[in-house]
Order: C-alpha cells, then sequence, then structure tokens
C-alpha cells in the first residue's frame, strides 16, 4: 500500500485475479510516478500469469505535480491495456468521480461496471464546460451511471451500490475464462430439451430471405 493505489492479488472462486484499487483520499486519487509504476506491475503480473485483472477506479486524473512522469505513466497503463485485450479478461469498476487520464484505461477495459448516483466518468467536469460553452450541466447528466449505460454505452452494468457492483463482477468472473488460452468456466446444468411453444415462434420471427429484416429484441425475448 502507498502512493494513492493498493495493488496485489488473490482469488474469486478459486480462481487467481490481480487488483488495483485507487485511494481517493490521497492527493484525490491522482497518477503520479510509483502511483502508475504499481498499476503497470500488476497488469505485467497479470499477463504473465494468465489471469483477470480489475481496476477500482477512483481518481481524478494525472498528478499534475509530476508533470509529464504521470502522462508517461498512462501511456505505459494504455499501452498494456491494448497488449491485454483478447488475451486476460480486464474489468473496470468506477466507484467515484474520475476525470481526465482516469477515464481512458477504463473505457478501452472489456468491462466496465459503473454504481448509480456515485460514479462519474468525463474528461473535463461541469466547471470547464460551463467556462468553455457557457452550458450548465451537471455530473449525473455529464457523465454519470445511467449516461454511459444508457446514451454513451462506455458502461455495460449500472450497480445500486458498491457491493451490489463487486458481486456483479464476481459473477461476471464465473462466466469468463482466465486467459485466451484456457476454458470458460463449466457447470452442471440440467436443461428441457423438450421444444417449447416459444421455440417454435423463432419459427416466425426470424424471416427465411436474409434480406428481410425483424426485430432481435423480440427474438431476444
Amino acid at each position: 500500500y502507498g502512493d494513492g493505489v493498493v495493488t496485489g492479488y488473490g482469488t474469486v472462486d478459486g480462481r487467481p485475479v490481480a487488483v488495483f484499487s485507487q485511494d481517493f483520499t490521497v492527493f484525490g486519487g491522482a497518477l503520479g510516478g510509483v502511483f502508475g509504476e504499481k498499476i503497470v506491475k500488476v497488469m505485467d503480473f497479470a499477463l504473465k500469469n494468465g489471469c483477470p485483472v480489475i481496476g477500482i477506479n477512483d481518481s481524478g486524473g494525472a498528478r499534475i505535480q509530476e508533470g509529464v512522469v504521470s502522462l508517461g505513466a498512462y501511456g505505459e497503463i494504455f499501452r498494456r491495456n491494448t497488449h491485454a485485450s483478447g488475451v486476460i479478461p480486464q474489468i473496470s469498476l468506477i466507484v467515484g468521480p474520475c476525470a481526465g487520464g482516469a477515464v481512458y484505461s477504463p473505457a478501452i477495459t472489456d468491462f466496465t461496471v459503473m454504481v448509480d448516483q456515485t460514479s462519474h466518468m468525463f474528461i473535463t467536469g461541469p466547471d470547464v464546460i460551463k467556462t468553455v460553452t457557457g452550458e450548465d450541466v451537471g455530473f449525473e447528466e455529464l457523465g454519470g451511471a445511467r449516461t454511459h449505460n444508457a446514451t454513451s454505452g462506455v458502461a455495460h452494468h449500472m450497480a445500486g451500490d458498491e457491493k451490489d457492483a463487486i458481486e456483479y463482477i464476481k459473477a461476471l468472473l464465473s462466466y469468463l475464462p482466465s486467459n485466451n488460452l484456457s476454458e470458460p468456466p463449466v457447470f452442471p446444468e440440467e436443461a428441457d430439451l423438450e421444444t417449447s411453444e416459444t421455440d417454435r415462434e423463432l419459427d416466425t420471427l426470424i424471416p427465411d430471405s436474409a434480406n428481410q429484416p425483424y426485430d432481435m429484441l423480440s427474438v431476444i425475448e
């Protein structure tokens, strides 16, 4: 523990997982050189060992006092995000206000989970937008969980609280392989193999012609 971020590894349902968690009480969770180095090392650990990496994000962005060192650290993190893409699962949990450089990495991970009325993601905050454009916009409207789940598509799940978000991530991990060389978990499940009326409806929902459109929502339902 130190410099505003906690890193480590453990297990979820007996499977190894790497984690980093940003601490907003230290410089507002701003990323500096050592801060970034710790995240880079835990991401390298996850890639080397072929396990998922979970980032718990609560950061105001770059630590301005460290200048370009902070920007360089972000570059190293983004580089590993791209190298890990398609190799190990990358999951981001947003538990507070994240601004500036702090939002780029979560946006390019595989899954982003936000907490309703608590999580915010934006490159610049409402005050800057007000100064530059004259437009009044609130935190929730600009980058709240509902905005990113329903409008922008940046987030993939909106949790009611942090406990709910963590439980969702644990459930999500149970469906995913640890890496691109391993198989996803398998659970015995007795399925009803009898054809139902709902199954037969698919014959009429999906047209015979590949050129004829149909409502995918009806198929999913």
